[in-house]
Formats: C-alpha cells, sequence, structure tokens
C-alpha cells in the first residue's frame, strides 16, 4: 500500500515538472513565433515603401526613356506581383523579381543624363537609396529572429514539445537571388560616364 502511494506521488510530481516545462517551453516558442511575425511585419513595411516609390520613378524615367517600354513592362508586373503576394515566402519571391526588374531601370537611366537635372528623379533617387538601406536592416533583423525561432524549436526536448504543440519550423528566409546577392545600386552619377577618356599617349618615334 505504502509503495504504491510513494508511486503515485513519483507520479504527480513528474506530472508537474513535465506540465511545467512544457507550458514554459510551448510560452517560449509563441513568443519567438510571435517576434517572427513582427520581424516580417516590418519587412512588410518597408517592401511595400519601394512598391509606393517606384511608380513615380517609372513615370519620371518614361519623360526621358519612352523607348524602354520591356523594362517598364517587366517592373509593373513584378510590382503586381509583390503587392499581390499573400505569404512571406511568395512575397520574397516576387521581391526577388522586382530587385532584378529595378536593376536594369537602373542601368538604362545611365544612358540619359538629362535626368540628372530633373528634381522629380533627384528626390526620388535619394527616397528609394533610403529604402533600399532600409530593406536590408529589416531583412537581416528577420532573417535573425527566424534562425532563433527555428535552432529554439529544434533542440530536445524542445523539438518533442514542439510536435505536441504544434509547432513547425519556418524556412521562408529572405534569400537574395544569384543575380542580386546585395540591394540594385542607386548611383545615378552621370560626371563619371560622361567624362573624357582619357587620351592615349602617341607612341614614341623612333
Amino acid at each position: 500500500m505504502k509503495a504504491g502511494l510513494v508511486l503515485v506521488v513519483i507520479l504527480i510530481v513528474l506530472a508537474l515538472i513535465f506540465g511545467g516545462m512544457y507550458v514554459g517551453r510551448r510560452n517560449q516558442m509563441a513568443i519567438k513565433r510571435e517576434a517572427v511575425n513582427a520581424a516580417w511585419s516590418q519587412v512588410d513595411v518597408v517592401l511595400q515603401r519601394r512598391a509606393d516609390l517606384i511608380p513615380n520613378l517609372v513615370a519620371t524615367v518614361k519623360g526621358f526613356a519612352v523607348h524602354e517600354e520591356q523594362v517598364f513592362s517587366e517592373i509593373a508586373q513584378a510590382r503586381s506581383a509583390l503587392i499581390g503576394a499573400r505569404t512571406p515566402a511568395d512575397k520574397i519571391a516576387a521581391n526577388g523579381a522586382l530587385d532584378s526588374a529595378l536593376s536594369r531601370l537602373l542601368v538604362i537611366t545611365e544612358n540619359y543624363p538629362q535626368l540628372k537635372s530633373n528634381e522629380n528623379f533627384l528626390r526620388l533617387q535619394d527616397e528609394l537609396a533610403g529604402t533600399e538601406n532600409r530593406i536590408a536592416v529589416e531583412r537581416k533583423r528577420y532573417n535573425d529572429t527566424l534562425q532563433d525561432y527555428n535552432t529554439y524549436i529544434s533542440l530536445f526536448p524542445n523539438s518533442f514539445i514542439a510536435g505536441l504543440a504544434g509547432f513547425t519550423r519556418n524556412d521562408a528566409y529572405f534569400k537574395a537571388d544569384e543575380g542580386s546577392r546585395t540591394a540594385p545600386k542607386v548611383d545615378f552619377d552621370f560626371n563619371k560616364s560622361q567624362a573624357p577618356a582619357t587620351p592615349t599617349p602617341a607612341p614614341a618615334r623612333p
């Protein structure tokens, strides 16, 4: 009888210990998952900010580069895909396409040095450059937060508790494509591209 009572007490203590560990670690997982959601929200804000800047930028460039319809069409399609995306994975993929299209737009502007004197274009240049920097900051913060969550739920006994509580790994990391490992370079210094080439010295006569 006494042995049975001791066994019951032991089982109760173990249940309390496991229950406390389960609740504590489950709460921690919930906190980390919410941190991931909050970090993604900040990424979403800056992506939307850039999407809002692009129509004005394209409209300004169109005033000087009316024959670049293919690039303008690619940007419009990529921007529409970004705005219409619903999940982080879809938005990350759409953002990669927009990065590529925007990079091509910035390249063709080098063929139109008269843009340099356009005040609206210069203002948009500064706003876009600031937004690109902000995207890089928020992207890194999101990836770090996501990695922390994934690592936490992968460790034992957390992995066991995560399975019971329904917490799953999230692999929607913000990765740059091979062709866009860095943010598009916003550089409209046409003085460099228009600078006269240094004349080649004439060969000395024998």
